[in-house]
């Protein structure tokens, strides 16, 4: 790799870093007008879209250490958005079961969180967004193996 090459590459990551936090910090912002913190928003989200799940499991789909599950999941039931439910078939297996409460909730604010991550990216076409998405994801796969 040339000098100038190396510059570009530099560039980028710094370019990136920075679009990747102005981007975060907008999306945080936005989590938090609903009560909620990030995490919490990760769990209730993909009990939302993906049903009752395991919570050994969780952590490794919204990417949090397992201490840090047991926790969001204790704040999240006493804000009587989810309960632990044990599974009939293995009692070493406790699964988290969004509830009522917490389905009305994410009915609410998950429509007015996707038009804010839209507002987000309206910056950007929607063919530019698609060549981002195919770079991003070429990169994210060079840089894995």
């Amino acid at each position: 790799m040339n000098l100038e090459e190396n510059n570009v590459s530099l560039k980028l990551f710094i370019v990136l870093s920075r679009a990747t936090r102005a981007i975060h910090d907008l999306v945080e912002e936005d989590i938090r007008t609903y009560g909620l913190n990030p995490t919490e928003f990760a769990v209730l989200e993909l009990l939302y879209h993906k049903g009752d799940q395991p919570i050994q499991q969780i952590g490794k789909k919204v990417l949090l250490s397992s201490g840090s599950i047991t926790y969001v999941v204790d704040k999240l039931e006493k804000k009587n958005l989810l309960v632990r439910k044990s599974c009939p078939k293995d009692r070493r297996v406790t699964y988290a079961v969004i509830t009522e409460n917490g389905t009305g909730l994410m009915d609410d604010i998950f429509p007015r969180h996707k038009e804010a991550i839209e507002l987000i990216f309206s910056g950007l076409s929607a063919d530019e967004k698609s060549v981002l998405i195919e770079l991003l994801k070429k990169l994210g796969y060079h840089a894995r193996s």
